[in-house]
């Protein structure tokens, strides 16, 4: 099943979500209603607490409760509250091909909002009336995890040194990390043993990187696809997966050539479109693909500890909708 039909047959469990995040978002101050509303009006996937409700009922039959809703609504709500953050950090104008928040109403809004909407993730776990401080634990986790993995991205663009290790790394923390957090929890929501929440982890993370892969290759892929221009990853010196793969395919003279090369970048298109090219003439791209699928595999692969049924068939469907091609 797609999205759309996964989103339909978990039926009345999504729209629970959708009323728990508006809920809690609620203000008695109208900028922060408006602009709220934007950003739900264009907020994606929404694949975090759709992974969450998927592996609660996974786990219990089918069968979720109010722990579950918040879990699932504050794994969406630090998503949007990071996106909200890095727009500022980035100076992203464009976000799903839409304006970010950081562009119509400034970069103060742009980090104010993103604050509230990290602040009320924190209230639907931390308020939870039989709160598992485990789950506690692991939104705080994730927290220094998104932090740590931004920053170790800044040190890493500085020197444009980063190696397969130190990406993989950025990648966990920055998106697997907060995959992790939302499907443990889902786990942990409906009382599933250490196995399941263990099986529901490590699915979680090899889904999260292999999203995270996926994401870095359309910045190479030539189209303009899911809101995303061409090469805006390596313009702010950000070398991804696609672009390690084509370094260790060429010469050690070559790659510190183009490392070099990314180092002095500086916002010029010139060198931005050599690159690419080196990327897709190199096997870069062919490169990541390869991992991405090996990742999606070991997703597939820790869901044989779930019982079968229609949510684990969803959970697997999810898996190989990050793989799709996109080359």
């Amino acid at each position: 099943m797609d999205l759309s039909s996964i989103k339909t047959y978990v039926g009345r469990d999504w729209e629970l979500v959708q009323e728990r995040i508006g809920n809690v978002l609620r203000s008695d101050i109208d900028l922060l209603n408006v602009t709220n509303g934007t950003v739900l009006s264009h907020s994606g996937k929404q694949l975090r607490p759709l992974l969450s409700i998927l592996v609660a009922r996974a786990c219990s039959g089918g069968v979720i409760n109010d722990t579950s809703v918040r879990y699932a609504a504050a794994s969406e709500l630090l998503h949007n509250a990071t996106l909200l953050h890095d727009d500022v950090a980035d100076d992203s104008d464009k976000r799903r091909g839409v304006p970010t928040i950081r562009s119509l109403m400034g970069p103060s809004v742009s980090v104010l909002v993103g604050d509230y909407w990290l602040v009320k993730a924190m209230e639907l776990v931390f308020g939870d009336p039989v709160a598992d401080t485990a789950v506690i634990r692991l939104f705080s986790k994730t927290l220094g995890d998104l932090a740590e993995g931004e920053m170790l991205q800044l040190q890493k663009a500085q020197n444009c040194d980063t190696d397969e290790n130190d990406y993989l790394k950025i990648i966990y923390s920055k998106t697997a990390s907060l995959f992790e957090a939302a499907c443990v929890s889902g786990a942990a929501s409906v009382g599933a043993s250490e196995q399941m929440r263990d099986a529901a982890g490590k699915y979680a993370v090899a889904l999260g990187l292999a999203f995270q892969i996926k994401d870095d290759m359309l910045d190479y892929a030539g189209t303009d696809t899911a809101g995303k221009p061409l090469g805006v990853d390596v313009l702010e010196r950000k070398i991804t997966l696609p672009l390690l793969g084509a370094l260790a395919a060429v010469s050690q003279q070559e790659s510190e050539h183009v490392r070099g090369l990314v180092r002095e970048i500086d916002g010029r298109p010139d060198v931005r479109d050599v690159i690419v090219d080196f990327v897709r003439e190199n096997g870069g791209m062919e490169y990541a693909a390869r991992r991405l699928g090996e990742y999606v595999d070991e997703a597939v692969a820790a869901l044989a500890a779930f019982p079968d049924s229609r949510e684990k068939d969803c959970l697997i469907d999810l898996a190989y909708f990050t793989a799709q091609r996109i080359m």
